[in-house]
């Protein structure tokens, strides 16, 4: 089963971060085949793997199968974030096909110019608050550890996932409020650069709707790629142009495509002491 796409884009995976969801990942990556492919940020955690290392053998998985996609000629083009921005130094490179950029411009099929950004820059508590920044980070780390271990307690009863940090979004006044502002931000520079919309990833919150900003009647397209620790879900552009965002767990299930993590060997901790010669 191949998914063809003429553009995916997919952001916040958090590779080295113990709570992602690198299995569906690395199933999704196998079965698409797309024309570009946009990283738009916060791909390696490196904020989390300078607090602690942790890197399983199927985040591996994951970055050999992006290095294939680009191998095979799909355009890779990798934006970093806020959690792998020691890599925006090198933008301009190319890494075994997947070249690094700040921010790009994409033109859809019907001719709708979208800047390509994770949203960050726009982002007031990154920009000014770095330590209200990585106490948020550290909070929602163990959050997500919490989250894990609830979820797997409602799984042996037969119940959906429940996302803790979702329904903070959702419910908390002055989240929702960040949200918005955040939105707004990105499509006001979308309408400074003279562009059709804005697609984006940060706030973990996947979304596409249209929005006209206040003294102008041009309506722009606000497209956010969600995530890979809540959920799993990714934006796709198909071949007429049109965008929408994929629940990556229930595609799989839908087409019965297995998701197996990879085992890795055990590694003895010790080599055999040689057994005694009798004297």
């Amino acid at each position: 089963m191949r998914f063809n796409y003429r553009t995916v884009f997919i952001s916040d995976m958090h590779l080295g971060f113990g709570g992602t969801h690198a299995p569906e990942l690395s199933a999704f990556l196998k079965h698409i085949d797309c024309e570009r492919l946009y990283l738009v940020g916060d791909i390696v955690d490196i904020l989390a793997l300078r607090a602690r290392w942790r890197w399983p053998v199927m985040h591996n998985q994951v970055i050999r199968r992006l290095l294939k996609i680009a191998k095979k000629g799909t355009h890779v083009t990798y934006i970093p974030g806020n959690h792998d921005d020691a890599f925006r130094q090198y933008a301009g490179l190319d890494l075994g096909g997947i070249k690094l950029a700040n921010r790009a411009v994409h033109r859809t099929a019907c001719g709708k110019s979208l800047l390509v950004t994770h949203g960050d820059e726009y982002d007031l508590v990154v920009q000014h608050s770095p330590i209200m920044c990585l106490l948020g980070t550290w909070a929602y780390d163990h959050l997500v550890t919490l989250n894990r271990f609830f979820n797997s307690a409602r799984a042996l009863v037969g119940l959906k996932r429940y996302s803790f940090s979702s329904a903070i979004k959702s419910r908390v006044k002055s989240a929702c409020t960040f949200i918005s502002n955040f939105e707004t931000a990105l499509l006001t520079e979308a309408a400074r650069r003279n562009l059709d919309g804005v697609v984006c990833g940060h706030i973990h919150q996947p979304k596409i709707h249209h929005t006209t900003l206040p003294g102008s009647n041009k309506p722009l397209l606000y497209a956010n790629c969600g995530d890979w620790i809540e959920r799993a879900t990714a934006l796709v552009e198909h071949h007429d142009g049109s965008l929408e965002v994929i629940d990556v767990e229930a595609l799989l299930a839908l087409h019965q495509i297995e998701v197996k993590p990879l085992q890795q060997e055990p590694v003895p901790l010790d080599p055999p002491l040689p057994e005694e010669q009798p004297a």
